[in-house]
This record gives C-alpha cells, structure tokens and sequence, in this order.
C-alpha cells in the first residue's frame, strides 16, 4: 500500500542527462501506484516534463524527490515554505553527503520507501540575522553553516564573539564557520572542525584559519544566543570586504560594527531514510573510513 501518494520531483539544474534521470525516476515512482508532480522551475519546459502536471507547493505533494548532489538538496530546503514534508534524495552529485539513495539502487529501493519502510530523520536548522545599526541585514536560516569571512585575498578580519552575552574570543582569522551537527562534514570538517553526530543537540563555532594557534573550534550547546561583532581595520584605500554566506547559496556583503545573531530555529528539515541512524555507514562510504591510503 502507497504511503506517500503524491510525489514532487526536483532536479539539479545543470544535471547531464537531465531528463534521462527524470525520466527513470518518474518511471519508478508511477510503477509503484503515485502520482508525480513536476517542480516548474527547474524541469518545467522540458521534453521529459511535458505531460505532467506541476506543483506550486508542498501543501500540494507528500514527499519531495531531490535528483542531485547535497548542493540540490540545500537549494531544495532553502525553497521549502514550512518544512513540512519530508525529503528523500537520489544522490547525482560527486559526494551527496546528505542523500539516501545513490540512484544506480532507485529502482529497488525507491518503491520501498513509497510503501512507508523508511523513517524520518529530522535535523535542525541555525537561524541567522544580520544587523547594522537599527537596520535588518538579512534574515534567513541555515541547515549546514553560517560563514562569515573576509572576501578579499590574503586579508585577516577581526570578529568579536560572545555566546549567551558572555564574551568569548575575537577571532582574528579569515572567517568563522557556525555549523549544525549536519554541516559538521561540509566547509567545517575541511577547515579543520570536528565530526559532530547529527542526533546531538550542538552547535559549532569553527574559525577559518586563525592567526593564533590557541583560537580552536568550540561545539557549544544548540540552545546558545551566539553573537558576532565585525571589527574591520582601516585601510589605505577601503575597508576589508567581509560576507555572510548561508549554506554557500545566499551571499550578502557586512560592514564594520554589524552584529550577527545565531540562534536555533524553531524549524526543522526531515528527511526519509532507510534506517534510524545511518551516520557511521555513511561516513564510511563517503570520506572512505577505513580505507588504505595506498
């Protein structure tokens, strides 16, 4: 029996064979007994999408289908109103971190997951704000990490932290990494943060690069208020260029003196998964665990 009836299905814009994979895809989906709705802005118009009907939003599927890398799928939650359906991913993309399914397997394990064997995985999001004087920056919401860094080469940038009012550092580093459990193994495990499991209540502070080796990354409670004060120093011809970045997706540019808040949002992303907790296989299959060097 159908569990989910009515699913969405959205794509990586510049995928290879786009409508080769939809085209499978929508296969499976229909064979199992539901019905597909296409995402009109990334497959609308094309050949593969002709005879479908389209969804405006989630309040119109059950499930939302992501063909892509973990990159489609931060574009996906980003597009999410309410973040009340859950989605299931069919990895495309070189890693797919954040995808369940490697889509050689879709055709065996998709139908499965449409008949209710899968669970959710519900993982939470940063909330972030940016403020300049009285002003609103940008508000917006991060399910891997909110960046702040210098956007200039070779130019450090002073950020003043405290967490729940109480100061903590001022980083004086090319930037700083606020990461969920989640975005643990993106931009922050490449910087040199550490591996946080993704059911754990957390928040990550990790400084891009720091000009003192006492400055490490610190995994604080996900309840935490965190606050970041930008100190650029005057230079001879402009101050230094410092952005906010959310999920590598939504860029906006700082200036000095603007404060930016990082809390827990109330939101949450859930995602269908095979099993409860397939971190550790994930972390195998992923960054090699395990494997020889050689």
């Amino acid at each position: 029996m159908i569990t989910y009836k009515r699913i969405g299905i959205t794509v990586k814009s510049g995928l290879e064979d786009k409508c080769q994979s939809v085209d499978e895809i929508v296969h499976i989906v229909e064979q199992s007994g539901a019905e597909v709705f296409m995402d009109p802005k990334r497959i609308g118009g094309a050949d593969c999408a002709l005879d479908l009907p389209e969804y405006s939003s989630e309040d119109e599927i059950d499930l939302l289908l992501v063909i892509g890398g973990d990159g489609t799928i931060l574009r996906a939650v980003r597009e999410l109103s309410d973040c009340r359906i859950p989605i299931l991913s069919i990895n495309r993309g070189r890693v797919g971190f954040l995808a369940e399914i490697e889509f050689d397997d879709a055709k065996d394990l998709l139908p499965r997951f449409l008949t209710g064997e899968g669970v959710i995985d519900e993982r939470k999001l940063l909330n972030v704000r940016a403020m300049r004087g009285n002003t609103e920056v940008i508000s917006g919401f991060a399910l891997n990490e909110a960046v702040i860094a210098q956007g200039t080469i070779a130019r450090l940038v002073d950020l003043q932290t405290s967490v729940n009012n109480e100061p903590l550092t001022t980083f004086h580093a090319d930037g700083l990494i606020i990461a969920t459990p989640t975005g643990s193994t993106a931009y922050n495990l490449s910087s040199g943060g550490p591996i946080v499991h993704p059911t754990l209540d957390a928040m990550i502070l990790t400084p891009i690069s720091p000009h003192s080796f006492s400055q490490k990354p610190v995994v604080i409670r996900s309840d935490a208020k965190v606050e970041i004060t930008v100190k650029t120093k005057q230079k001879k011809y402009k101050d230094t260029e410092v952005v906010l970045t959310l999920d590598g997706q939504v860029y906006v540019g700082l200036e000095g003196e603007d404060v930016i808040t990082v809390t827990q949002d109330a939101r949450s992303i859930k995602f269908l998964r095979r099993s409860q907790d397939t971190f550790f296989g994930t972390l195998r299959d992923k960054l090699k665990w395990g494997e020889s060097v050689d």
